[in-house]
């Protein structure tokens, strides 16, 4: 396999990767907490996985990836009493959007895992805690207590003292220290609650990733990704509460991969603040491949600026690679079917898996995608190249890196929406039928015929009338 090099926001370096078992990958990703319909920043994050998925495939690693849903939570109580609806229904409504978004951008998705179905996971991995005395329990409510855990700090790189002087922690005088957090929170009433040693409650934020990535995953998984608004607290204390549960034999994840956000207006899509759009508006608007190739032109770190200008010129990015791949199988038709020569496509396959196993740089992938693009076309509008006897073969190696690069890797559609060939369609044959026109005019009935005929042949039927020439494309 060959070398993939990434970027450990634990270790801040850049690092070679090597998996906890040979051949196989294990991955985590913080999900959504499903409230709300998501916005294009959450479909960046699902979109990154699902590439970095697909390059972990190429390189032969069997891929294991799982995300979860927070399905209770302040937020989806709050929806709840506004829509009139119990807290499943909320987040049921909201992951089967969340879900269908993401099938809509092209992503496999990966194993989806509730918190609601995991709470024993989550209870016994609090109990631990509280017996090993990393955690008390305050009427009810559970706390893991930040001083016994001496490497606090140690993702973000902050310090106990610029947390509590930076961070913004609610005021509680009942815990030990102001930045201690909560593992379980003891019922309010009306809210949904659970069993528990410690009384009705529900989980706290943090813990539940904790829970559900060791129990399907297990310590030391490989890849754990979020967004990097998640880095402090929520990952930081994901590490605490995990490390002390594991008694730090082994690390609760070996690699930290973080997304950086989308922003609009220079501040980060958040449905907290209200600044957002959502994606469902914008695939109405855009073609979801146009979408997802929008979020994979910058590197998956860098922040991304949301513009509908740049959705206009990924648009356009888009078309002109379709446009070259479209041609280039015209071209092979005409001249018939060739054995794929890959020699002239190599560099340009060996520069794109050097973009991606350097920490799944897509910005650099998307320009070795290009450099094959300027290939098919130099070949296509040089009439002398065109006529070359090698060159079909040349085409369909280019071709053929193309749609792996694109499809397979990549994930972006070389086909056009069905809609849009139908509109094509549309314009291209009212072309034609004025073309047609023209000849008939110019008394070149020969040449009209010849139209005529040859659409025929293609399954389209030109029918003339004292009324003018109609078509249709036969059954």
């Amino acid at each position: 396999m060959a070398e993939l090099i990434l970027y450990n926001t634990l270790t801040r370096t850049e690092e070679p990767f090597t998996p906890r078992e040979p051949g196989k990958v294990s991955m985590y990703a913080c999900g959504l907490t499903p409230q709300a319909p998501a916005h294009v920043g959450h479909m960046r994050g699902v979109v990154v996985m699902d590439v970095v998925g697909r390059w972990f495939e190429q390189l032969g690693y069997k891929v294991n990836f799982v995300q979860n849903f927070t399905d209770i939570d302040d937020k989806i109580i709050r929806r709840a009493n506004e829509e009139g609806i119990s807290t499943t229904e909320v987040a049921e409504k909201y992951s089967k959007m969340y879900v269908e978004d993401a099938e809509a951008l092209g992503v496999r998705l990966p194993r989806f895992v509730k918190v609601t179905e995991n709470m024993d996971a989550i209870i016994e991995m609090v109990q631990r805690l509280v017996n090993d005395g990393y955690a008390y329990v305050v009427d009810g409510d559970v706390y893991f207590e930040v001083n016994k855990f001496p490497e606090y700090g140690k993702l973000s790189g902050r310090s106990v003292e610029e947390m509590q002087a930076g961070a913004r922690i609610e005021v509680d005088e009942r815990k030990r220290n102001p930045e201690d957090f909560a593992l379980w929170k003891a019922a309010k009433p009306g809210e949904p609650a659970w069993d528990s040693p410690w009384g009705k409650g529900r989980p706290g934020w943090h813990i539940e990733c904790s829970a559900l990535s060791l129990k399907y995953l297990g310590a030391a998984f490989d890849i754990h990704a979020g967004g990097m608004d998640l880095i402090f607290p929520h990952h930081e204390n994901e590490i605490a509460q995990s490390e002390a549960y594991l008694h730090c034999e082994q690390p609760f994840a070996r690699y930290w991969l973080h997304w950086g956000p989308v922003r609009l207006r220079q501040e980060k899509m958040s449905k907290s603040t209200g600044v957002v759009v959502p994606i469902r508006e914008l695939r109405q608007q855009y073609e979801p491949a146009v979408i997802r190739y929008f979020l994979l032109t910058v590197h998956y770190r860098t922040p991304l600026e949301f513009a509908y200008e740049r959705l206009d010129e990924a648009k356009a990015a888009l078309e002109r690679i379709r446009t070259a791949y479209q041609r280039g199988h015209a071209l092979l038709r005409e001249r018939g079917s060739a054995s794929a020569d890959t020699a002239l496509a190599e560099p340009y396959i060996q520069q794109f898996r050097a973009a991606m196993n350097h920490d799944f740089n897509t910005a650099q992938a998307l320009a070795a995608v290009f450099e094959v693009v300027r290939e098919i076309n130099t070949r296509l509008n040089t009439p002398e190249l065109a006529a070359k006897p090698d060159t079909p073969a040349e085409l369909a190696g280019l071709l053929n890196a193309l749609q792996w690069m694109m499809e397979t890797v990549l994930g972006v559609s070389l086909s056009a929406p069905a809609a849009a060939q139908s509109e094509t369609l549309e314009q291209l044959m009212e072309c034609v039928i004025a073309w047609r026109q023209e000849l008939r005019a110019r008394k070149l009935y020969d040449l009209a015929d010849r139209i005529r005929d040859d659409l025929k042949a293609m399954g389209i039927l030109l029918e003339d009338s004292p009324q003018g020439t109609t078509w249709r494309v036969s059954s």
